[in-house]
């Protein structure tokens, strides 16, 4: 899943249109001193931020309504948005956490807000009315999905006063995100010393495993569609590599590789350190050379980090491709043009076969947006989630925090995609209600002897 800062995936592609060789990024701190240009109060176009520049550093608030106070979190640079930058214009700045990292545009603001000085408490009703205000001012295609959210939030404060215990308050935010079937929608907190968390959007196929299994939940699903891979699919001739995230083998003529993350392939690395997943794929697309087709499984992909998107895709493309753009909700700018661009290492150019599910989503989806740009990719399976945007994290003044996402992709064609799943050229039934455990493995058996049939 992708995320700014709540756990290991997060965004790294642009909102912007990339940078040229004429503008560089420059450090937003040399020598321990934040630039002279940058010093002063930015508003962020979207996402909810104002940042303040000092001489030592930046702060961080987050607004929305009107409303504002700091961001509590302790670390500096907590979403990763003050570590390099670029002038766009008069008043206007890019922040990103690196050159080809997310940027992130702002707009100089005369002073720092009032509302973000005041010292007025944080009551149960001024918590409710931010988190209402965040998700209509940010959160993508409310319209389109039905979503009220003024009635929501005069709803919302009617049952949440100044005096509001915390078991009202959650309740009352609950019922704001009552019927919200995204995965990147989340709410946490403590009730009456227990944690609460709250995680809308799981998707079909996860539902009927958790409802088969309530005591095991997804381990032993998990457990067989592992063992449907690499003793069923692969024969036993399979490898599991990269921090067992990705499966890989050649049957006769034809290569598989699937991913379950797109990130985290070594233990000891950063999430998103490419290196472990560059050796892993420079063995397996060097395995595939010479195959008629290869399948590309991301089936059971819950997302990850875009970058490790980008340099999977790249090894299957001979030229650089527009897959999709994006762009903040709220902000006004052109939505950032994103490419798949052809990698340096093994690449296989020939017939691919994309597999998703219901269960494939963010980073996951990404993926399957720029393997679709591609003329060598058939997409096979089941619609994907439609959860594409990074997700936003929002801690609140009173301990707890939510999350959502805060942007539009958009196809080549300018059409929405969030909240759309990837539809495929070839609809086939990878999870079957009937056989959770066994249906995956026969389904790719059954793809795979299609695959052998069309390419001799």
């Amino acid at each position: 899943m992708k995320r700014l800062s709540l756990a290991a995936a997060a965004a790294v592609l642009a909102l912007a249109a990339p940078a040229s060789a004429e503008s560089p990024f420059w450090p937003v701190q040399a020598k321990g001193s934040v630039a002279a240009e940058l010093r002063g109060v930015w508003k962020s176009r979207g996402y909810g931020w104002i940042v303040e520049f000092g001489p030592d550093g930046g702060k961080l608030f987050q607004t929305a309504g009107g409303a504002c106070y700091a961001d509590p979190r302790r670390e500096p640079d907590p979403d990763g948005v003050m570590a390099v930058w670029r002038a766009e214009g008069p008043g206007t700045v890019t922040l990103a956490s690196d050159p080809d990292g997310t940027r992130y545009l702002f707009d100089r603001l005369p002073s720092l807000p009032a509302a973000c000085l005041a010292t007025a408490p944080w009551t149960p009703d001024r918590v409710a009315a931010f988190v209402a205000d965040t998700f209509a001012e940010v959160y993508p295609r409310s319209a389109e999905r039905g979503l009220d959210w003024t009635a929501r939030r005069a709803a919302v404060l009617a049952r949440v006063g100044p005096q509001a215990a915390d078991a009202q308050l959650w309740a009352a935010l609950s019922s704001l995100l009552e019927g919200l079937d995204d995965p990147h929608v989340e709410l946490h907190g403590v009730v009456g010393g227990d944690r609460r968390d709250l995680e809308p959007g799981v998707s079909p196929t996860l539902a009927r495993v958790h409802a088969a299994d309530p005591e095991g939940g997804e381990k032993a699903w998990l457990q067989a569609y592992r063992d449907g891979i690499l003793t069923r699919i692969l024969a036993g001739k399979g490898r599991q590599a990269a921090n067992n995230r990705i499966f890989w083998g050649r049957v006769d003529d034809i290569g598989y590789l699937n991913v379950v993350t797109m990130g985290a392939f070594a233990r000891n690395a950063a999430p998103d350190d490419p290196r472990p997943l560059e050796a892993t794929l420079d063995e397996a697309l060097t395995a595939f050379a010479g195959a008629k087709a290869v399948v590309v499984d991301v089936s059971n992909n819950r997302g990850g980090y875009d970058s490790i998107v980008r340099a999977i895709a790249g090894r299957f493309t001979d030229q650089p491709r527009v897959a999709y753009s994006k762009v903040a909700v709220g902000a006004k700018a052109a939505p950032g043009v994103v490419t798949v661009e052809p990698a340096r290492g093994p690449r296989f150019t020939g017939p691919v076969y994309l597999v998703t599910s219901d269960i494939t989503v963010s980073a996951g989806e990404t993926f399957g947006l720029m393997m679709k740009a591609l003329p060598n990719v058939k997409h096979v399976g089941g619609v994907t989630h439609g959860a594409y945007s990074d997700q936003l994290p929002k801690p609140l003044p009173n301990g707890w925090a939510f999350a959502l996402p805060a942007e539009l992709y958009k196809a080549p064609d300018g059409k929405d995609l969030e909240g759309r799943g990837l539809a495929p050229d070839m609809p086939m039934v990878i999870f079957p209600p009937d056989d959770l455990s066994g249906g995956h493995a026969k389904a790719i058996e059954a793809l795979m002897i299609k695959i052998g049939r069309e390419t001799h």
